[in-house]
């Protein structure tokens, strides 16, 4: 079979599923699917890059994943004019601060030699961080203070909410870079421990700092894109189109605004495979790959290593924060407490060696895949469960634990997937050329 047509007929598998859900279960579903298909195929593409092309272990995809849903608050809420009032100035300020006491000691590490660099170094870092800390909390107990039931946090810059996909990107770049300049020296495995630090540090401060965007509080009725069903519902044209075609009007809203959403998703997602195609088979892509297959070489021809995989690691982040703001938008809410290293960086692995590592199509295949059955599984375990134990006694305790356990069907699915996998075609359902 050549790589061609075994592609056409992977993709047109996976076509085949989402358009027998549509048919036997529900449309609604079927684009629910496809719709966080189309973003795990995007954080697929982002960790490919890394992993893919420059053979980046990064464990951390959480933490830009979070980030982007970060970005969507900042970007697009309203500001709280009375936090601003209460604490806003002060809270800048305190970043300020903070900013500039790295700044100063970074200046100091380069220019000083010998005992004073130390000396200089840890009395800047004192100095700074007490001065920083002594305008910081009254700023964020004044800005938290402010209605904490409903805000109790300063807001964003009430953008448009698209604006909040690319700005995305940026903040998860920019974390990225700060990351990479001090983490991308190490060996693979430390780099990894490094990646999963950072991001459990990002989802901490996410959590506690409830003046940046609540906490765990969330914040929930973000902007969106898309009109509101309800809105839908209560529009004359709309419920007589809807009517027209024999469809019910709630319905009809609901499956208007997911195929929008479907539209808006599978836009970014072409944009990006495209320009991720292209720089696969540019010069600057064979030099990565060929910096990945052998470091020493590439170093010895003068390609500069680290300067290469701190691009390639900016750029696949940055596309994990544009899934990751994508996601938020298509929430309606950022829950910083949702975001698990299972389900945001364990299972975007899985979709990448699944798909193909190395592969740009395979990556966008094994987003789809994964996440079709990661979600499918849910619903299939305890029927599958009740029939392998249909044999039994009712009274069997055996029973009983196994159809208790059926939520966890999804977890030993995916082992059992990536191991299949593994076994049988180890470079993934789509190889690398």
């Amino acid at each position: 079979m050549t790589y061609s047509l075994r592609t056409s007929l992977l993709f047109l598998l996976m076509a085949s599923l989402i358009l027998g859900e549509g048919l036997l279960v529900s449309w609604n579903s079927a684009l629910g699917i496809l719709n966080f298909g189309l973003i795990s195929a995007i954080l697929a593409l982002g960790v490919n890059l890394q992993w893919g092309f420059a053979g980046l272990f990064n464990v951390g995809v959480m933490g830009f994943v979070a980030l982007g849903g970060l970005a969507v608050v900042l970007t697009s809420t309203q500001p709280i004019g009375e936090a601003w009032s209460a604490g806003g100035g002060r809270m800048i300020l305190a970043l300020v601060t903070g900013a500039a006491t790295i700044v100063v000691a970074v200046i100091a590490n380069n220019r000083l030699r010998g005992r004073a660099r130390a000396a200089a170094i840890v009395a800047i870092l004192i100095v700074g961080f007490v001065l920083y800390r002594f305008i910081f909390d009254p700023a964020a107990q004044a800005i938290e203070a402010v209605n904490p039931a409903a805000t109790g946090y300063l807001g964003g810059l009430g953008l448009p909410v698209l604006m909040a996909w690319p700005i995305g990107g940026l903040l998860a770049a920019g974390a990225a870079w700060l990351v990479g300049k001090t983490a991308l020296g190490l060996r693979s495995d430390y780099l990894a421990i490094a990646t999963l630090g950072i991001a459990e540090i990002i989802i901490a401060v996410m959590k506690n700092e409830d003046w940046l965007a609540r906490g765990v509080k969330n914040v929930s009725g973000l902007p969106r894109p898309m009109p509101y069903e309800i809105d839908l519902q209560k529009s004359e044209s709309f419920v007589a189109s809807a009517q027209s075609l024999g469809i019910d009007p709630v319905t009809a809203s609901t499956l208007y605004v997911k195929l929008g959403y479907s539209l808006l998703f599978s836009a970014v997602l072409i944009l990006i495979l495209v320009a991720a195609q292209l720089a696969l088979h540019s010069p600057w892509g064979r030099m990565m790959r060929a910096i990945r297959d052998n470091e020493v070489a590439a170093e010895a021809m003068g390609k500069h290593v680290t300067k290469r995989h701190l691009q390639i690691f900016v750029l696949g982040s940055a596309v994990c924060g544009i899934a990751g703001a994508m996601m938020t938008t298509l929430d309606g809410q950022l829950t910083p407490g949702s975001y698990q290293p299972l389900r945001y960086t364990f299972l975007i692995w899985v979709m990448v060696i699944v798909g193909g590592s190395g592969n740009n199509l395979g990556a966008v295949l094994g987003g789809f895949l994964i996440y079709f059955l990661y979600t499918k599984v849910e619903v299939w375990g305890p029927d599958l469960m009740q029939l392998v134990t249909s044999g039994m006694a009712d009274d069997s305790s055996l029973k009983e634990h196994l159809i208790a356990s059926a939520a966890h069907m999804r977890l030993l699915t995916m082992g059992v997937i990536l191991l299949m996998v593994l076994r049988f075609s180890p470079r993934g359902l789509i190889p690398e050329k």
